[in-house]
């Protein structure tokens, strides 16, 4: 299956704390991912150790163990892996707080399915990094089962939720008839989809007030390069206000994208300090997300990308520049393929 699967399964079975990093970006995959090691760790008698640099974001709070999730980077460990993540730019964290060189002095262990763009994280002993993955999930799944270390339903549930962040519930073009595959036989050993997805529902609901900020956001769309192009911008006022409660970008960015003609979306967001943060998704057919993104300096996968911007250019300079190109991309798709392999999406939280 990888040609270091035995050295892989040879330093987890050594190790007897180990530790789960996810990047500073965390989502459904790299949460769903680590729950579901920490589970299949644990059941090999592991002391497991969750670690993220930033807060688990509320919308995934529907998720069982996120908050078994820690901040506070540990004292000892004999292993680490990282998930989700092969690039030091996502574990800025890590760096800012000096943990790196305690990672460089243990055996670590990447995993993950995104292309390496920069920065990948050189300390590595061992790594696995699969683009024709739906996600880090479906990965761990692939190679916990070809090394038959049990999954319990715990680790079965986990690993849905990551497949399902990814592929936004099967539905985009990161899905393969893997993907279909692995859920087909998560669910014959038990794994309640709807269950699953009715906890993330009610965790989703939002309150009036911002089902009527949705509306003021929704109002102010505009609109690019003959319809095609649908932008809204979220100013720090707005951020302070209502972020807490839900992310702004989420909230409006899929409506956006169901409007007639629009190909990609994406809401800006504003900050006091110089901050400028993009999120950018696109339709099914028009995967430029991820070229656009590192055009200034972030990434992601063709259809959900984001970049950030902290050089001090003002906003409407990078909003004008990041339109123009997603109109040259867009104009230029018909004279040359689009290459959709994952990339990174960058946190623009």
């Amino acid at each position: 299956m990888y040609e270091n699967i035995s050295a892989i399964d040879a330093l987890v079975k050594a190790a007897k704390r180990i530790l789960l990093i996810q990047a500073d970006n965390p989502d459904g995959d790299s949460l769903g991912s680590s729950l579901a090691l920490e589970h299949i760790l644990s059941k090999m008698g592991k002391d497991v150790y969750l670690y993220c640099g930033v807060d688990i974001p509320g919308y995934l709070k529907y998720v069982p163990g996120f908050d078994r999730v820690n901040q506070d980077f540990p004292t000892s460990f004999d292993l680490s892996i990282i998930v989700d993540a092969s690039t030091m730019t996502l574990l800025e964290k890590i760096h800012d707080g000096g943990y790196h060189t305690k990672l460089a002095t243990k055996p670590c262990i990447v995993l993950d399915h995104h292309a390496v763009v920069e920065r990948p994280i050189h300390y590595a002993t061992e790594s696995i990094i699969d683009s024709s993955r739906a996600s880090a999930g479906e990965l761990i799944y692939l190679l916990a089962k070809e090394l038959t270390w049990q999954m319990p339903i715990e680790a079965l549930d986990a690993i849905t939720v990551s497949i399902l962040g990814d592929t936004q519930g099967l539905s985009n073009q990161l899905t393969t008839a893997t993907t279909y595959q692995v859920m087909s036989e998560m669910v014959a050993a038990g794994v309640n989809r709807p269950k699953i997805e009715e906890a993330r529902r009610e965790l989703s609901k939002m309150p009036m007030s911002i089902l009527q900020y949705k509306g003021r956001l929704l109002a102010r769309t505009e609109f690019f390069h003959d319809g095609t192009i649908a932008t809204n911008t979220v100013p720090q006022q707005e951020i302070t206000t209502f972020s807490p409660l839900y992310n702004p970008g989420p909230l409006v960015q899929f409506d956006m994208l169901q409007t007639i003609g629009v190909k990609i979306a994406i809401v800006f967001k504003s900050y006091d300090d110089g901050k400028i943060t993009a999120a950018i998704r696109c339709n099914a057919g028009y995967g430029v997300g991820g070229i656009l993104a590192e055009k200034f300096g972030g990434g992601g996968h063709a259809f959900a990308a984001g970049f950030k911007t902290i050089d001090g250019r003002p906003f409407n300079v990078i909003k004008s520049e990041c339109i123009a190109y997603a109109s040259q991309l867009l104009s230029n798709l018909t004279q040359a393929p689009i290459d959709e392999t994952p990339q990174y999406a960058y946190s623009t939280n």
